[in-house]
């Protein structure tokens, strides 16, 4: 199965069928209202709106799974998003990306792109010795270490990058760029 074969749940409970974005260059990130991370919701709008008439979507999928940081409904997710970063992107419904109960879509993305590090710099320091805490064998794993992980698909539906919440958004910003 490729990119394209996967679908997703929109926060309204509607299916959204990936095959949709054939020919666009997608951002998948797994988000959060809560985390030190939330304010790449304003870089992610700002690409968004500079990008999404030459054929660039976001799919941004809250998740729960990272020490709580987003324990809103749908609706409230939506209404903080809207209101803090004045988000225009479509936002599907709260979901798992690791474990049990993960979204297919994940299980592909992660086989694709795995996890390769947090870089260099203090939040990369600090994001390693938090996971060591959780995990000890994090370095191994593809697993979704923590909120704002992003892929990104080309137009042809391939899993291009996967940047770490701690990479710098305009090295994200600077791939979809390339892509456009």
């Amino acid at each position: 199965m490729g990119f394209y074969d996967y679908s997703v749940t929109d926060n309204q409970g509607n299916e959204v069928k990936l095959d949709q974005f054939k020919g666009k260059v997608v951002l998948v990130v797994n988000t959060a209202t809560g985390c030190g991370f939330t304010p790449h919701y304003k870089d992610i709008e700002d690409m968004y709106e500079k990008f999404h008439d030459q054929g660039f979507e976001v799919l941004d999928i809250p998740c729960n799974q990272f020490a709580g940081q987003t324990p809103g409904t749908d609706e409230e997710i939506h209404e903080f998003c809207q209101l803090h970063y004045n988000t225009k992107f479509p936002q599907m419904t709260k979901s798992d990306v690791n474990g049990e109960n993960q979204l297919p879509l994940y299980k592909f993305l992660k086989e694709q792109k795995g996890f390769e590090g947090f870089g260099k710099g203090p939040s990369a320091l600090a994001m390693s010795v938090m996971l060591k805490k959780i995990d000890k064998d994090y370095k191994n794993n593809p697993d979704i270490k923590w909120n704002f992980t992003k892929f990104v698909v080309d137009r042809d539906g391939n899993v291009v990058a996967r940047f770490e919440p701690t990479e710098k958004m305009e090295n994200v910003a600077a791939c979809v760029e390339k892509l456009m």
